[in-house]
């Protein structure tokens, strides 16, 4: 769908960033913003006053009220499953009848975190979490930035079909004191399955008389887990409608409850909900979730911007470039309209690093390189380690790559010109906590959502994921290979599988 605000955005010109903010004397308060801690600066974008002028316009052509509505009344924003996107009910909207039943959901899963806690399991040291994707990648991500130095329970994640990557994740595990739980939506997949039953195998080898009793399930399909010999007590069930990469604010983070506490998973929920309230209430002009994808287009559309670099200036959150990974790629990455049209140009790659480690990586290509790549920053202002002096040089070194991006310093030298005119966003938390990072979490998935809107996808399935697994699923089946290229068929032969 082709509109008027639309083709103006895709083709407007870009003014440099340096004339922007001497034309626009304001620009720095128009372009900030504050919600649940956490620091909004888009300034360092080329949106200028002119653009911002017509989002309002724009949001109407492209139907953003009417989804944004569908969205937190629980209606059908994923139509080609036909499903609700019930995330939003973990947190307190949507439909009713959602919102009742994530509310008991939470209630039973609390009540299974004070049984753990009471010792209904024996003396538990640690938890091996299974699961692929968003069962995995959300709660790692809390627990990682979270837990701090002393965790209450040591925890690991265990997610690849691979024998190393099992034996590194119980290496630090005492079987003997270990909890297994097992995420899996449908509790069909394949990879789960196959680490669950390693695992179980895992405990009957050390002794463990009863492996299943160990097990905690937490799944959409609970009559799959029962089938797989999982008690009903022991099962955690999350609404179908919810999907793995926003699955973090369900029963998913059970194993982030335990090892951080049922306050600061309910507190992470609320962080989350002033978020949700931001993005829903808030004027266009203000809505720094809509603002940001507003920047995500103009680069996309208007300059043909492949990738976006995320860049965690705080060891504790070197797992959310991952989690954006997921977030981002799986729900924009698309070639085709909700209605099935082709689209020109949909997400682009997400990828980055963390901190000072990536200057000394990646940097050049950002400064120097051919590629217009737009760079986020996302630091945290109160340091909690035991070395405050480099907490300081480290955020010295976030703002000071977002001031050479933009400045640039040219040279005569073309070897040493740096043309500046590249854009960042900086976000800047006040404290990492468990409010400021759900709300952290709750802005980049409003933000994907937004630019899904903006260019007319369902960002809410992936049926992009399921060819090379439906391949492989046939062929470990036994399935004949003489219909694949020769390649892979070399390729199997080589490897005598």
């Amino acid at each position: 769908m082709t509109t008027s605000a639309w083709t103006d955005l895709s083709n407007r010109g870009l003014t440099p960033l340096s004339t922007l903010f001497e034309q626009e004397p304001d620009r720095l308060s128009r372009l900030t913003g504050e919600v649940a801690g956490i620091y909004f600066d888009l300034s360092k974008t080329h949106i200028d006053a002119k653009l911002v002028e017509t989002l309002p316009g724009l949001a109407e052509e492209r139907g953003l009220s009417a989804a944004r509505d569908a969205l937190f009344a629980g209606g059908i924003v994923n139509p080609t499953e036909g499903r609700p996107a019930d995330h939003l009910a973990e947190r307190g909207q949507g439909a009713a009848g959602a919102v009742d039943s994530a509310a008991a959901r939470r209630e039973r899963m609390r009540a299974l975190v004070d049984a753990i806690e009471a010792g209904a399991f024996g003396d538990i040291t640690g938890v091996l979490h299974i699961g692929i994707g968003g069962s995995v990648l959300g709660p790692a991500l809390l627990v990682d930035a979270l837990s701090g130095t002393a965790p209450r329970i040591d925890v690991s994640f265990l997610s690849n079909i691979d024998g190393q990557a099992f034996d590194r994740a119980v290496e630090v595990l005492d079987p003997a004191t270990t909890l297994v739980i097992a995420a899996s939506k449908t509790f069909t997949t394949a990879e789960t399955l196959s680490n669950l039953q390693a695992a179980m195998d895992w405990l009957r080898g050390a002794g463990i008389a009863d492996p299943q009793g160990r097990v905690i399930a937490v799944t959409a399909a609970p009559e799959a887990a029962l089938e797989a010999g999982i008690d009903d007590t022991r099962i955690l069930q999350f609404s179908e409608g919810v999907g793995g990469r926003y699955s973090l604010w369900s029963a998913v983070s059970v194993t982030a409850a335990l090892a951080l506490g049922w306050t600061a998973f309910e507190e992470l929920l609320e962080g989350a909900a002033e978020m949700d309230r931001h993005f829903r209430y808030s004027e266009p002009g203000k809505n720094l979730a809509l603002l940001a994808a507003l920047a995500d287009q103009l680069y996309v559309q208007n300059a043909g911007a492949q990738s976006r670099a995320v860049f965690a200036y705080d060891e504790r959150l070197e797992l959310l470039p991952s989690y954006l990974q997921q977030l981002e790629m799986e729900s924009n990455g698309k070639s085709v309209s909700v209605t099935g049209e082709a689209v020109e140009r949909s997400a682009p790659v997400t990828w980055g690093g963390v901190g000072t480690d990536a200057q000394h990586a990646v940097f050049q290509l950002l400064h120097q390189g051919t590629a217009l790549i737009p760079v986020e920053f996302v630091a945290v202002a109160e340091d909690e380690s035991s070395l405050p002096d480099h907490h300081r040089l480290l955020l010295l070194n976030a703002f000071a790559q977002g001031a050479a991006l933009m400045r640039g310093k040219p040279s005569d030298d073309p070897h040493r010109n740096y043309a500046g005119n590249r854009p960042s966003i900086t976000i800047l938390l006040d404290r990492l906590d468990p409010r400021t990072l759900g709300a952290l979490i709750a802005f980049y998935e409003h933000r994907t959502f937004a630019n899904a809107v903006l260019m007319g996808i369902n960002p809410f399935d992936q049926f992009g994921v399921e060819l090379g697994k439906e391949i492989a699923r046939k062929l470990g089946e036994g399935a004949e290979a003489a219909d694949l290229d020769p390649s892979t068929r070399a390729l199997m032969e080589r490897a005598a599988i």
